[in-house]
């Protein structure tokens, strides 16, 4: 099966072609560059490197969040549109999931920043998930691992060192970025419609978050989208 794996769900830009699971070709763009132009210059290089065909792509596994809203939104909007008009599968496999190297073994957490000392967490041990993935204070997560005799945090981890340190001496600190290799060799999830597929936020954008502060309860009628 020949493989497109997308993630541009944070600063980085990482695209691979797959074919029987193994990697074929692979590109890393760890720059802050606007993802919705590079994206699909990146995909076109890499198929006219490896001599394929966009109507070779069997499946496309992508990112679909947490992490930046734009930048998910950029990689399932282009995953959905290629899987329909390509007919081909699609995957949506989490972003932090993808931060985790793939020989990392014990209990490993995969961490995304969210701004005021909040961050997107994943918690996983051996491939599989000791703890639901979300939006949390980063006291909390450590809190969490307090038990641990030892765990690895991986991902955006670098401006958080040093806190984590404190809090959990024996953590191990390895600073990841997105892998769309690791995205769709590791995926164990099943295909789903392309029309049905939503970027996974797990957190609502600041300005809904602002105008819902406003209102006398989440339900009060009439929705943020509505209004906007």
């Amino acid at each position: 099966m020949k493989v497109l794996s997308l993630d541009t769900s944070n600063q980085a830009l990482s695209v691979a072609l797959l074919e029987e699971g193994k990697m074929v070709g692979q590109v890393t763009l760890a720059l802050k560059k606007n993802h919705s132009i590079t994206l699909m210059p990146t995909i076109d290089y890499l198929c006219q490197a490896c001599d394929w065909k966009p109507t070779d792509l069997e499946r496309i596994y992508v990112a679909y969040g947490p992490g930046s809203y734009t930048g998910v939104r950029i990689a399932v909007t282009t995953a959905k549109v290629l899987a329909q008009t390509l007919g081909a599968e699609l995957v949506a496999v989490s972003s932090l999931r993808a931060l985790v190297p793939a020989d990392l073994t014990g209990p490993v957490v995969a961490l995304m920043d969210a701004r005021r000392q909040h961050v997107y967490a994943g918690f996983y041990q051996d491939g599989e998930v000791l703890q639901p993935e979300g939006y949390y204070a980063l006291d909390k997560v450590l809190e969490l691992m307090t038990a641990q005799t030892s765990v690895t945090f991986v991902g955006e981890v670098a401006a958080f060192e040093a806190t984590i340190l404190e809090a959990l001496p024996q953590a191990k600190i390895l600073p990841t970025l997105p892998d769309a290799l690791v995205l769709a060799q590791m995926s164990k999830e099943l295909p789903v419609e392309p029309h049905a597929l939503v970027p996974n936020y797990l957190k609502r954008v600041e300005a809904e978050e602002q105008w819902l502060m406003k209102q006398d309860s989440v339900d009060a009628g009439e929705s943020y989208i509505q209004r906007v």
